[in-house]
């Protein structure tokens, strides 16, 4: 069978389809004719993601996880000119963000409850933006990434701002400002690469201090971190994502925080660390102190918050900071642990915020001054609230869970390297029991009751009888929850995915200083 797939791998341009099958399914809708009913378009982007996830799959078994190079590569010129070639490949770093990509891609139309307002626009701007994931995530060069990094920004600023919040203009807004201003760096670091060289090559070839001197490569590492920064992202440049999860629906929210946020990171230790390890070690200590303050921040910010959305999204901060102290250690360990916790943070806060996403629709409310007892088995939502509570368990590093594995491997590979900044996110990991304690004590113990802040004693009902949770809500959410257990117990099945190409990003910086002394030939 393994034979079998090699040669299906060999003679179809499986990574071509995965971008393809998307973008393909996205325009079908836009020029479907006449009328369409709502259910038909759902049908038709869930057989689109459908495919997709299936082709992710042969992928994954034609796969080879001893290599650590970029495997199934299609090379095409393009417009070569300019440097722009049509290459794609992927690896144990790329590999797992693609699974998840379309599975919360999937869950994100699953989960899709309102079909009144233009669906048509809606599920083509949801597989848009998967396909452009895809070819974020499979791009082997600088410009072919950047175009399919910026082909998602127009499509999710549309969604959160027509089917989001009362303030939905102001997030979608801020959105757009932040995440362009990141693109415009990322593209400026590109472009300066090319011509500080004096080539247009834009391969992801590592550069040395024969080929650029020490000062310019820090000036374009430094654009790619705040650009890559701004999307993960990291504290000062998190303001935007509060807002921008407040505002989204859920399914927009299972999107950004499962899939979005993770080209931050991929970008960060694909091209920051990829491109630039002389100055990426060198400024490795700072960014260790970086991440330190990114997961406290986080943490303490979370713990203010009143709004059950703004506490998950403040969890994200702090859990992105994560990744960025594996990087700044780059030991095998620690950069296993990067690519663990992006794929555990993915399933863990798309899980959280679907959650979320239903006691707001059965309450009206994510308040945690408001709602009470939601665990009620007769009138509350206990299945809910039992999946919320195996969720939150998950983010704070219960063992058993794919939150702790991430953690572990992380705080495990960056000790020896960096144990102040370490201790410190410890410190954060510990705070993340913390308010996510906070949620579940307020929210879902107690007697069941619905108290507004502004007269909770005259207004405060008592005799609740929340609506029942349709199946189509919960089974994605027990689905995710399979996920993060099977992860958690079982971590060896994505280990055995990453484990080559994370060791070998580990040893480039070594490697490339061997080669510049002329100690590799």
């Amino acid at each position: 069978m393994t034979t079998d797939l090699i040669q299906l791998s060999a003679s179809l341009p499986l990574l071509s389809l995965l971008v393809a099958v998307p973008l393909l399914g996205s325009g079908l809708m836009l020029v479907w004719p006449g009328d369409p009913s709502p259910n038909r378009l759902r049908e038709v982007a869930l057989v689109s993601l459908g495919v997709q996830l299936l082709l992710s799959l042969v992928v994954l078994l034609a796969f080879d996880p001893q290599q650590s190079g970029l495997q199934l590569q299609e090379q095409h010129r393009w417009v070569p000119g300019i440097g722009l070639d049509y290459r794609l490949g992927i690896d144990g770093l790329s590999l797992p963000l693609v699974l998840i990509n379309g599975a919360l891609t999937l869950v994100s139309v699953v989960c899709t409850r309102e079909f009144s307002r233009r669906p048509r626009i809606y599920f083509a701007l949801l597989l848009l933006i998967s396909a452009a994931v895809n070819g974020a995530f499979l791009a082997d060069n600088l410009l072919l990434f950047f175009l399919f990094y910026e082909l998602e920004l127009i499509p999710l600023w549309l969604l959160i701002s027509i089917w989001g919040g009362a303030n939905r203009t102001y997030a979608a807004t801020k959105f757009l400002i932040f995440t362009a201003v990141s693109g415009m760096l990322i593209l400026g670091a590109f472009l300066g690469l090319a011509l500080l060289t004096g080539t247009v090559d834009f391969s992801l070839t590592p550069v040395d201090t024969e080929r650029l001197s020490m000062a310019s490569q820090l000036v374009l590492l430094g654009a790619l971190l705040v650009g890559f920064g701004i999307k993960m992202p990291l504290v000062p440049f998190h303001t935007w994502l509060p807002d921008a999860h407040t505002q989204a629906s859920t399914p927009v929210s299972v999107l950004l925080a499962g899939v979005l946020l993770k080209l931050g990171t991929y970008g960060l230790l694909r091209f920051g660390m990829g491109l630039f390890p002389e100055a990426w070690t060198l400024l490795a200590p700072g960014l260790a102190i970086w991440a330190a303050v990114s997961v406290v921040y986080g943490s303490l910010a979370a713990i203010a918050q009143r709004d059950m959305k703004r506490m998950v999204a403040y969890s994200s901060v702090g859990h992105m900071g994560y990744v960025l102290l594996a990087g700044a250690a780059a030991t095998p360990v620690a950069l296993l642990g990067a690519e663990f916790q992006m794929v555990s943070h993915g399933l863990i806060s798309a899980l959280l915020f679907l959650l979320v996403g239903i006691v707001y629709r059965k309450t009206g409310s994510r308040d945690l001054d408001v709602l009470h007892g939601l665990l009620n088995p007769q009138r509350g939502l206990p299945l809910t609230g039992s999946l919320m509570i195996l969720g939150v368990m998950a983010s704070a590093g219960l063992p058993g869970m794919a939150g702790f594995i991430s953690e572990f491997l992380v705080f495990r590979g960056s000790l020896n390297a960096f144990p102040l900044a370490t201790l410190l996110s410890m410190v954060g990991s510990g705070l993340t029991a913390v308010y996510f304690l906070m949620l579940v004590n307020r929210a879902f113990f107690g007697r069941l009751a619905i108290t507004p802040a502004d007269d909770p004693v005259r207004h405060a009902r008592l005799d609740v009888q929340l609506p029942a949770v349709a199946p189509r809500e919960t089974i994605p959410a027990i689905g995710l929850v399979a996920a993060v257990v099977v992860l958690g117990l079982a971590p060896v099945s994505l280990g055995r995915l990453s484990e080559a190409t994370t060791t070998a990003m580990a040893q480039l910086p070594l490697l490339l200083a061997a080669y510049s002394q002329g100690g590799i030939s």
